[in-house]
C-alpha cells in the first residue's frame, strides 16, 4: 500500500499545467519547512537572505527539471546557459552548505515527480537536524579565548597569574609580552581555554585583585593578531 502511495506520483511525468502547479506548490511548501527548520536551529546566526534563498531554491531546481524532462538537447542547452553564471560569495558554514544541498535535493525530487519521497526525505532530515541541534551534538564544552592583562612592573610576568589559572583550572599559554606607560606597566596576552562550568566573572575578578584593578580584556573568539 505504501509503495502504491509513493509511486502513484511517478506514473505521469510529462510537462502539463497541472503537474507544473503541483510540483511548484509542493516545492514551495518543502522549501518553507526546510527554511523554518534552519531558523529554529540557527536562531542567533541566520540571515533573511539565506532563509529566503532556501524557500526559492527548491522551486528553481524543480522548474529546471520540469523544463529538461527527457530532452537531451534541452539539457545541454540549459547546462551551457548556467555555465556562464558566476557566484561570488564568502566561504559558507558547512551546515549552510548542507542545507543548500538539502533544498536542491528536495527540488530535484519534486521535479522528477517523486512527491511522496520528497515529503518523506524532507521530514526525516528536518527532524534529524532539529534533534541534533536540540541536544547540541558535537558542541564543545570549553572555548579557546584571548586574555589581555595589564600588570605593574613589580609583578613577575612569568608567574603573575599562575595561581589564578590553577585555581580555576584554566589551561593557558603566554603568547605576547609588551611594555606600556614608558615601561612602568606590562601587557600580557594569553591564549586560555575556559570550560563552561567556570564563572567568567569570578575568574576576571580574581585577576583584578592580582593586577591592582588595571585593564583586562577577554576576547570571546581567539585571534592571531596579538
Amino acid at each position: 500500500m505504501l509503495d502504491s502511495i509513493f509511486n502513484s506520483a511517478l506514473t505521469d511525468t510529462n510537462l502539463t499545467f497541472n503537474n507544473a502547479v503541483i510540483t511548484i506548490g509542493l516545492a514551495i511548501i518543502l522549501g518553507l519547512i526546510i527554511s523554518l527548520t534552519y531558523m529554529k536551529t540557527n536562531q542567533s546566526t541566520y540571515s533573511q537572505s539565506f532563509t529566503l534563498t532556501m524557500v526559492v531554491l527548491p522551486v528553481i531546481v524543480a522548474i529546471i527539471i520540469l523544463l529538461i524532462g527527457s530532452n537531451i538537447a534541452r539539457a545541454f542547452s540549459l547546462a551551457g546557459a548556467f555555465s556562464i553564471i558566476r557566484f561570488r560569495s564568502a566561504p559558507g558554514d558547512p551546515k549552510d552548505i548542507a542545507y543548500v544541498l538539502f533544498t536542491m535535493a528536495s527540488g530535484l525530487a519534486c521535479g522528477v515527480g517523486a512527491f511522496g519521497y520528497a515529503v518523506l526525505f524532507t521530514i526525516i532530515l528536518c527532524v534529524l537536524m532539529f534533534v541534533l541541534s536540540r541536544f547540541n551534538f558535537g558542541g564543545k564544552k570549553s572555548q579557546l579565548k584571548t586574555l589581555k592583562v595589564t600588570i605593574p612592573e613589580n609583578l613577575s610576568y612569568e608567574e603573575a597569574l599562575n595561581e589564578v589559572f590553577h585555581k580555576f583550572n584554566v589551561p593557558f599559554d603566554l603568547k605576547k609580552i609588551r611594555t606600556t606607560e614608558l615601561g612602568s606597566l606590562y601587557e600580557l596576552v594569553y591564549s586560555v581555554t575556559i570550560h563552561e562550568s567556570v564563572s567568567q566573572k569570578e575568574f576576571l575578578d580574581a585577576i583584578r585583585t592580582r593586577n591592582g584593578n588595571l585593564d583586562i580584556s577577554l576576547t570571546m573568539s581567539p585571534t592571531t593578531d596579538y
